[in-house]
C-alpha cells in the first residue's frame, strides 16, 4: 500500500502549500511504513518534489485538464491511487482542495478528514487532530474506513526537506466528460494571492472609500502582502470580490493578518481565525476585532497606517 500526494501545480508551477502537503505526506508514509508517491497535472518541472521525500511522482500531462474541475481531476488522482494501490489520499484544504476531496473520497469509498492541522497521533484507529467550530477548537478524528482522504490545513505542519531519489512517470488518464464548462477566467496577476501569502493585508469600511487603498497596497508592498477586505467592501465595489475573505469568502490562515478598519462581524472572524497572528487596527475599542486580535491599536487608520509604513521601510533598510 502506497500514500498518495496530490501537490496542486498552479499554471505548471508548485506553491508552498504543494511542498507542505507532500512533507506532510512523507510524516504519514513514514508512520503507516509505506512509500509515497506524489501525483501532479501538468506540472512544468517535478524535481523539486523530491527535496520533500516523494519517492515517485507521476504526472498527467492533458489540456483537458488546464482549467481546474474537481469531478474530473478527483476521477484522474482516483485512477491513480487505485493504480498505485493507495490506501490513504492527501490534499491540501485550499479552497480547491475542499471542493476536490469530497470527490475522490467518493469515488474510493473512503472517510475524509478535513483541516487537518497535525501527522496521526495513532495509526491504529487511524487518528488526525482537525479544527472544529470554526477553527475555534479541535477535535480528534478516527478514520475507520479502510481508504482514507485526509485534507491538510494551510500553514498547520510546515515545510520539511527530507531529499530522497524519486522516479518521475507520465500518466495517461482516462478523462471522461464532467458537464462542467468554464467561460471565463480572470486571474490576479503580478500580486501575492491570498492563498499562497504568509502575510495578508485588509481593510474594512473603515477607510471610507476606495480611493484610500493606496496606503494598504503600500503596506502590503512592504511586507510582500496579499491584500484582501470585508464582505462589504467588496459588495460597494470598492474591491474586486477575489479579495473578500471572510465565512462566505476565502479563508485565511497565514501567519500574520492584519485588519485595518474592519470592525469583526462573527463571519469575518470565522474565516480568519486560523491565521497564527491578529493584529487589529480601529478607531472603536469595544469593535468586537479586539477580542479576537493578539494585538491591537485603537487609532485613526490614516494616522497610525502610514507611520508603520514609515517604521517598517526605516526597519527593512537598516
Amino acid at each position: 500500500m502506497s500514500v498518495l500526494v496530490y501537490a496542486d501545480a498552479t499554471e505548471g508551477t508548485f506553491k508552498k502549500s504543494a511542498f507542505e502537503v507532500v512533507s506532510y505526506g512523507k510524516k504519514v508514509a513514514e508512520q503507516l511504513g509505506s512509500n509515497l508517491v506524489v501525483v501532479t497535472i501538468n506540472a512544468n518541472n517535478t524535481s523539486d518534489l523530491y527535496t520533500y521525500g516523494a519517492e515517485k511522482v507521476v504526472n498527467i500531462s492533458n489540456e483537458a485538464l488546464t482549467t481546474f474541475n474537481a469531478k474530473g481531476y478527483a476521477d484522474v488522482i482516483t485512477q491513480v491511487a487505485k493504480k498505485e494501490t493507495a490506501n490513504t489520499v492527501i490534499v491540501d484544504s485550499s479552497i480547491d482542495g475542499l471542493y476536490l476531496a469530497p470527490f475522490v473520497a467518493v469515488n474510493l469509498e473512503a472517510g475524509y478528514a478535513s483541516n487537518t492541522v497535525a501527522a496521526p497521533s495513532s495509526t491504529a484507529p487511524f487518528t488526525v487532530k482537525r479544527k472544529a467550530f470554526s477553527n475555534k477548537a479541535f477535535s480528534n478524528t478516527v478514520i475507520a474506513t479502510e481508504n482514507k482522504v485526509i485534507g491538510l490545513a494551510k500553514n498547520s505542519f510546515g515545510i520539511h526537506e527530507n531529499p530522497v531519489g524519486g522516479t518521475t512517470e507520465n500518466f495517461d488518464a482516462e478523462i471522461t466528460t464532467t458537464g462542467v464548462k468554464s467561460e471565463n477566467i480572470e486571474r490576479v496577476t503580478g500580486k501575492v494571492t491570498i492563498a499562497d501569502a504568509d502575510v495578508v493585508v485588509s481593510a474594512g469600511r473603515g477607510l471610507k472609500g476606495p480611493e484610500n487603498w493606496a496606503m494598504v497596497e503600500e503596506l502590503a508592498g512592504v511586507l510582500n502582502a496579499a491584500t484582501a477586505c470585508s464582505k462589504p467592501v467588496s459588495d460597494l465595489g470598492w474591491r474586486p470580490h477575489g479579495e473578500h475573505v471572510g465565512q462566505t469568502g476565502k479563508p485565511v490562515a497565514s501567519n500574520l493578518y492584519i485588519a485595518i478598519g474592519i470592525s469583526g462581524a462573527i463571519q469575518h472572524l470565522a474565516g480568519i481565525n486560523a491565521s497564527k497572528v491578529k493584529v487589529v487596527v480601529n478607531t472603536d475599542p469595544e469593535a468586537p476585532f479586539f477580542k479576537a486580535a493578539d494585538y491591537g491599536v485603537v487609532g485613526d487608520a490614516f494616522e497610525v497606517i502610514p507611520q508603520l509604513i514609515e517604521k517598517l521601510k526605516a526597519f527593512k533598510a537598516a
